[in-house]
């Protein structure tokens, strides 16, 4: 199996990354890289230019820490000869991503930025069911707790931290990938707290009557939807991408199969395989347009 080490060992490392490699086929993890945390039964580095220079058999590096530091990391990665997988957002800025794509590019590596929604489990079928479809319109309702997925985590709110994009990204990349047609961002309300650099909520109006309203104080049950409205019928997904119903009958739902992160690394694997990056910014490259276009409105400050 093919050595990774995971950089950034925080709470989606645990709790995502870990268990989906230890249960990997395709690669062991054999080094990680963190100021604070580690992995049991696995070598630890606290520093990413002592690691590379320590460990040459590891050849992929999964990178895991919060966007605004990631560039430097993947730069180093890719000029030592390494393979890089990039947590979402693959980056703090397009053009950032843009040159370690050229980058990895001219050093014949892999590099991939992955979309862990895409990899849920009706997020396929939902693409295969509007392929020949005749789209009306489109609405996200994405609206989770921050305190619950980012607990004391600042960062979210610091500049590059992305606010609620964070998760709304997510839904983005799921409307990206199964639309059959592309949109265009027309027109962005942002609120932001007063005591932050980043939104907590956000409206958008995309073209082809496509509108997401995204929200970070929702207590209790989370809403992560999705619907279309076709010439040929109606579509929703629910659960973050994982539950189809289609006119209102469930259509596909949750399985066993293989969860979302586990299918990023195999994605990862058959990438290095056939020697081809992989790295779709449309989603990223629509949160860049709300943060351009967005009317900024200040609400009430926000603590943890």
């Amino acid at each position: 199996m093919t050595r990774i080490a995971l950089v950034g060992i925080g709470k989606i490392a645990l709790d995502q990354h870990v268990p989906a490699l230890n249960a990997s086929p395709d690669f062991t993890l054999s080094a990680t890289v963190s100021r604070k945390g580690s992995v049991e039964g696995v070598p630890a580095f606290t520093d990413f230019a002592t690691f590379l220079a320590e460990r040459p058999d590891v050849t992929v590096v999964s990178l895991c820490m919060p966007p605004a530091p990631r560039f430097d990391y993947a730069h180093a990665a890719l000029m030592a000869g390494r393979h890089v997988m990039l947590e979402k957002p693959p980056g703090a800025t397009l053009s950032e991503v843009h040159a370690l794509e050229a980058l990895a590019r001219a050093k014949g590596l892999t590099l991939y930025a992955t979309w862990h929604s895409r990899m849920a489990h009706a997020v396929a079928p939902a693409k295969a069911w509007l392929k020949d479809k005749t789209v009306q319109s489109a609405h996200i309702t994405w609206r989770e707790d921050v305190r619950k997925w980012h607990p004391g985590q600042d960062w979210v709110f610091e500049p590059a931290g992305m606010g609620v994009f964070d998760p709304g990204i997510n839904a983005l990349s799921i409307l990206t990938e199964i639309l059959p047609a592309p949109v265009h961002l027309k027109k962005a309300r942002l609120e932001f707290p007063a005591n932050r650099q980043t939104p907590i909520g956000a409206q958008l109006t995309f073209s082809g009557n496509v509108t997401a309203d995204f929200d970070w104080r929702q207590t209790g049950p989370q809403t992560w939807d999705i619907t279309v409205q076709t010439q040929q019928g109606h579509l929703a997904l629910r659960m973050g991408g994982n539950v189809l119903e289609l006119d209102g009958q469930p259509a596909a739902g949750e399985n066993t199969i293989m969860g979302e992160y586990p299918a990023l690394y195999a994605r990862m694997a058959q990438l290095i395989a056939a020697h081809q990056s992989e790295v779709d910014l449309s989603p990223m490259t629509h949160v860049a347009d709300a943060l351009t276009l967005g009317e900024r409105i200040t609400v009430e400050d926000f603590h943890f």
